[in-house]
């Protein structure tokens, strides 16, 4: 279980992030929703002690941070370098750091968890392209593919849709419910609505400060959209099975 204790985060004087309080069960897929701004990626970090926090996370009752090899983090796109001098098969095989440590050669099973985790998100045929040479559902799958070789227990995602095709879209919902079906747990940061979020156990409506934690359908009401995003948003509810869409 990943909890998250009354973390809470400033920048520079100015409240980021008010104190929250979440927990996180094994095999869980929760979607961390809410506007721009709304903290969701300093959440992400805040938990993987990226950024100054107050408060305490726990992985089973001990701190994250003695963990980190438990967690697997897949950043933003905008957050890389695309134009480093790097292949996908050598930011898949980083995966393996934490089996082999930073110093040591990949040895036969860490290469055999990297070719593993490329045929997963289907890109044994790019292994040797430069990412930068990559589409962007491409290079959100190489750095999914470089999670999955870590073979960690917590999964945070930060925004791993954006700028992806609908077959990258399906290959990755498909990945995250096979982790889900190994106890994993996995947290995925998005913008965007739709039928998607369906897909998540629960969702997090975030802005500043924790909104509301419910199931889907429980967290997508008027009342509290309004509360996140302000009552000007412009809304259409497609059908009574399906959260608003803007």
């Amino acid at each position: 279980m990943l909890e998250v204790q009354n973390v809470s985060v400033n920048y520079r004087g100015v409240r980021a992030l008010e104190p929250l309080s979440i927990d996180f069960a094994a095999g869980e897929l929760v979607g961390l929703i809410g506007p721009n701004g709304a903290g969701k990626s300093t959440l992400i970090k805040a938990i993987l002690g990226l950024v100054p926090a107050s408060g305490r996370v726990l992985w089973n009752g001990l701190p994250l941070r003695r963990q980190r090899q438990r967690v697997a983090y897949v950043p933003q796109r905008s957050q890389i370098d695309w134009d480093y001098p790097t292949t996908v098969w050598n930011v898949v095989l980083m995966g393996t750091t934490a089996l082999r440590g930073w110093w040591r050669p990949p040895g036969r099973e860490a290469q055999r968890r990297a070719y593993a985790a490329l045929e997963r998100v289907d890109l044994v045929g790019l292994r040797d392209r430069a990412i930068g040479a990559l589409s962007g559902g491409q290079q959100q799958r190489v750095f999914l593919g470089r999670a999955l070789a870590q073979q960690a227990d917590l999964f945070l995602l930060d925004e791993p849709f954006t700028g992806v095709d609908r077959k990258t879209e399906a290959m990755m919902l498909a990945v995250f419910s096979a982790l889900k079906a190994q106890g994993k747990t996995l947290l995925v940061c998005s913008h965007e609505w739709g039928d998607r979020l369906q897909q998540y156990d629960r969702l997090l409506l975030l802005n500043q400060q924790l909104l509301a934690d419910d199931r889907p359908e429980g967290v997508m009401t008027l009342e509290n959209i309004h509360r996140a995003y302000g009552q000007n948003l412009q809304l259409v509810k497609p059908s009574a099975d399906l959260p608003f869409v803007c």
